[in-house]
């Protein structure tokens, strides 16, 4: 998801100066960590903000409770992750053999599960219990979504936008998922479903774009 000014679903306010800011980003960071290694229900507020070295009046002011710590660490997961998407269509994208493409995207999404394994270790803690998760989800998705299809229609003009999103639709919900379940098996099926997660993903490309190469 993309940054914006707005404050993110759950804050009481968002930080206007560079400290608040940084405040902020060490309470999350500290939350993290505590999240991943205590359990979401077993970390405290009081323990976050000790953690974090703020006095729990200042993390109140941004935060009103942790369910809003974690919808902020959700937002910046989402944020993060459309970051490596925006980073990797750059131009020289423009005129790579599909199959190339297909392979940098997947293991770009397949970086950040590693880079970030608090996004997966968080959310089994609390999966299906917190809607404002799966709407900071839905909403990032749709982001995701959209930057995809304007990707695709630039590889064929005579694309309708409805294609193009349908595609970017099915592309973004099925990487999604598939990485998302490897994260969950042993090695080597973990890595085996990355390779079929590919596969897939090409084939079905390839049936709207048969010359092999994918225009960005």
């Amino acid at each position: 998801m993309t940054a914006n000014s707005s404050k993110p679903s759950g804050m009481r306010r968002q930080p206007r100066q560079a400290r608040s800011q940084e405040r902020v980003n060490q309470i999350l960071d500290v939350a993290e960590q505590m999240f991943i290694a205590e359990g979401y229900n077993a970390t405290t507020t009081n323990a976050i903000a000790s953690g974090a070295k703020v006095a729990i009046g200042s993390l109140y002011q941004f935060f009103p409770d942790k369910g809003a710590i974690l919808q902020a660490l959700a937002t910046r997961y989402n944020e993060r992750l459309h970051q490596h998407f925006v980073e990797l269509h750059t131009p020289e994208m423009v005129n790579l053999p599909l199959s190339t493409y297909v392979d940098r995207v997947i293991d770009a999404v397949d970086r950040f599960f590693t880079d970030y394994p608090g996004y997966h270790a968080i959310y089994m803690q609390v999966q299906g219990t917190m809607p404002e998760l799966e709407e900071i989800e839905s909403a990032g998705d749709a982001i995701l979504i959209q930057d995809l299809a304007t990707a695709l229609s630039q590889r064929d003009s005579n694309l309708e936008r409805a294609d193009c999103e349908t595609m970017a639709f099915v592309l973004v919900k099925a990487i999604g998922t598939l990485l998302w379940l490897s994260l969950s098996q042993e090695e080597p099926f973990s890595q085996r479903l990355v390779a079929e997660t590919k596969r897939l993903v090409l084939n079905y490309l390839q049936s709207y774009f048969p010359d092999g190469k994918i225009s960005l």
